[in-house]
């Protein structure tokens, strides 16, 4: 086992689940929530202050700041508290509770969003407020994900190439779209080293991402209101999109089998399955890239009565539906 003193140091690269035995589904699923963090956004969240170190950006007294629907807020919290700076997520209503306590425990302040923009929906919101801030005083310092370059960079060096030793015969690969980082420097990386495997984007009904018309999301993590930035549809095969009632499904269909995985993971493993299914599931290699734990969503996702109170009972009724 290593020995460290930095968080950003330890993260488990190699840990991959069959679902073939849990779920009857020829896909291996890589498991990035194994860090300090406990998700994908830690490598996003190291190579952007890296970065920004390197460049000046940060310097005694800066505050960081950035945008977040929670998992690199707490990602950024983690470092931000390991190396000295302070650190204000700027987040919405749809934040789990328990990344907002995270945040707070490691000692970062939380603001939280209460109405979305008219146009730009929460994450709208989100970014203007931030830039509010950035204009009232210049100690702030933005990374701002949704155009860092160092967002897909720190996938394009250490996820795909992890994926592509693991697997040297992979024939699909299914990556999760939010700000587009971690499906970019996959989706670059084998364009350039593995051209034959197909990229497949997984996103959730109501975003915005792959022009779908806007519509109210509840789960975190997957999906803008806003066009990312980062997207280059050039690098991208086929795009697949979840409703939320799935990705829920599947979440407690994992769990059932004694696999606690996040939203974006069920939403990731649901459009896979879709995929499989359309595209026909025998002989092929798949992988599909696992981003969170489902811990801070024992509140939402995993609780029972979650699709029937107040604002999510327009869910609950979908869930319902017939398909």
């Amino acid at each position: 086992m290593p020995v460290i003193s930095d968080p950003a140091q330890f993260n488990e690269e190699e840990l991959y689940v069959d679902l073939r035995s849990a779920l009857g589904l020829p896909l291996y699923l890589k498991c990035e929530g194994f860090n300090f963090a406990g998700s994908i956004k830690m490598k996003a969240a190291t190579e952007m202050v890296d970065a920004a170190e390197r460049e000046g950006l940060l310097r005694p007294g800066s505050v960081l700041v950035e945008s977040s629907s929670g998992n690199l807020g707490v990602a950024l919290s983690v470092i931000a508290a390991s190396r000295g700076y302070r650190f204000q997520c700027v987040t919405d209503v749809r934040c789990n509770e328990a990344s907002v306590r995270l945040m707070e425990s490691l000692g970062s302040r939380v603001h939280i969003i209460e109405e979305p923009d008219t146009h730009g929906g929460f994450l709208g919101a989100r970014i203007a407020y931030v830039r509010r801030l950035c204009a009232s005083d210049d100690r702030y310092v933005w990374l701002n994900q949704y155009t860092n370059q160092g967002n897909w960079k720190a996938h394009y060096r250490t996820t795909a190439p992890a994926i592509a030793r693991r697997f040297p015969r992979l024939d699909v690969l299914f990556v999760g779209a939010g700000t587009t980082g971690t499906l970019m420097g996959c989706a670059r990386w084998f364009w350039q080293w593995r051209r034959r495997v197909h990229i497949v984007a997984v996103d959730s009904i109501g975003s915005v991402t792959f022009g779908g018309p806007p519509g109210r999301r509840m789960i975190p993590g997957l999906g803008t209101s806003v066009p990312p930035p980062l997207l280059d549809m050039s690098y991208i095969d086929d795009v697949v999109r979840v409703r939320e009632t799935d990705t829920v499904r599947m979440c407690r269909s994992l769990a059932h089998r004694g696999f606690l995985f996040g939203g974006s993971t069920g939403t990731v493993v649901s459009g896979a399955g879709q995929w499989l299914d359309h595209h026909g599931r025998r002989g092929l290699t798949a992988v599909a890239i696992a981003p969170d734990l489902g811990e801070r969503y024992l509140d939402t996702v995993y609780r029972e009565d979650w699709l029937t109170e107040g604002a999510e009972s327009e869910l609950a009724g979908l869930m319902a539906a017939p398909r």
